[in-house]
């Protein structure tokens, strides 16, 4: 009896011996994704900030701006383009949002981000755009990879369209949570003026066509859970300027259209992190808690198993001792 229950031990132990690398390295690549139906809507604000005046183009200083950003996944286009890449796909249409102190729009760029759910990688594919131009991203926008890893990442400017090294600067404490802290410098680059300008019946060509350029700067920094690669905080120290100005007439060639230190709002800030904690647990399910929790029940099992096998082996109570042999009598 006790050799069948260890041979079945043994069976046990094998099994989940054998699921623990399993679930680690060929579940958890398949099994974590990002929905293709997500929303999310951040709101950042920049208090106080530069904003350009375009009644008077003067610069002036005000009180606060608002930048809403939205992130809604097409579920219709990414199941469309998972027809022929094969793989799964995510499709963000993202849309940024910045409204002056009188809550006028200043600026509002659309933008279509494709990418695969499970690496996050970019997937090029009809439809992917900054502001009605198409683009060819490379490396990683919104979001890192599940399992962020202590180094510099390929990171995505939407204002310039091109990517450049986002670095990886140590980790940090935020909010209780043990996160990784990047930073990227745009230098002034020359960028497109907005489709959609604040001032009515002006066209980003009728502007080109003065001879006026748009110009922009930035700091983007971010904090970064590592588990599921979502940032739980993000800032920018950002700056715009229109240059060749005095072709308007203007007394200097430079203006500020927008200058402020964008931070996320604190409650903004408070949900994400909830929403990240939250989330976060799954991972660990499968890359940690699940893996070397069924490891070591595995060894556990193991040794019971040869602990009950040895024990089979010994006799159950003590043996009784051979008879002495009678002496044999001595003939006469």
């Amino acid at each position: 009896m006790r050799r069948r229950a260890s041979l079945v031990l043994l069976a046990f132990a094998v099994f989940f011996a054998a699921l623990s690398p399993l679930l680690r390295w060929y579940a958890f690549p398949r099994l974590a994704k990002i929905p293709p139906n997500q929303y999310q809507e951040t709101v950042l604000e920049a208090k106080p900030a530069t904003l350009l005046d375009y009644s008077s183009l003067k610069s002036k200083k005000v009180d606060k701006i608002t930048i809403v950003q939205t992130l809604k996944g097409n579920v219709e286009e990414s199941e469309k383009i998972e027809r022929s890449a094969g793989r799964d796909v995510v499709v963000w249409d993202a849309l940024s949002y910045v409204a002056g102190p009188d809550g006028k729009m200043v600026s509002k760029i659309p933008e279509r981000y494709i990418f695969d759910a499970h690496s996050q990688a970019p997937v090029h594919a009809t439809g992917e755009m900054v502001d009605g131009d198409p683009v060819s991203r490379e490396g990683i926008e919104f979001k890192w990879p599940f399992l962020t890893e202590k180094r510099d990442y390929e990171y995505f400017d939407a204002q310039t369209r091109t990517s450049s090294p986002i670095h990886y600067k140590g980790i940090r404490n935020f909010r209780g949570m043990e996160v990784y802290y990047f930073e990227q410098t745009i230098p002034w680059s020359e960028v497109p003026m907005p489709k959609t300008m604040p001032i009515k019946d002006i066209t980003p060509a009728q502007i080109k066509k003065i001879g006026i350029t748009r110009w922009y700067t930035t700091k983007r920094m971010f904090w970064v859970d590592p588990v599921t690669g979502a940032p739980v905080n993000g800032e920018e120290i950002h700056k715009e300027e229109l240059r060749n100005a005095k072709k308007m007439g203007m007394a200097t060639d430079t203006i500020t259209v927008f200058a402020g230190h964008v931070k996320m709002r604190e409650d903004y800030v408070e949900s994400i992190v909830d929403l990240v904690k939250s989330q976060r647990l799954l991972v660990l399910l499968l890359t940690s808690y699940l893996p070397w929790g069924f490891l070591a029940l595995g060894v556990g099992l193991l040794a019971l198993s040869l602990w009950l096998e040895a024990r089979s082996r010994r006799p159950d109570g003590p043996q009784p001792r051979p008879a002495t042999p009678e002496p044999v009598p001595t003939p006469a």
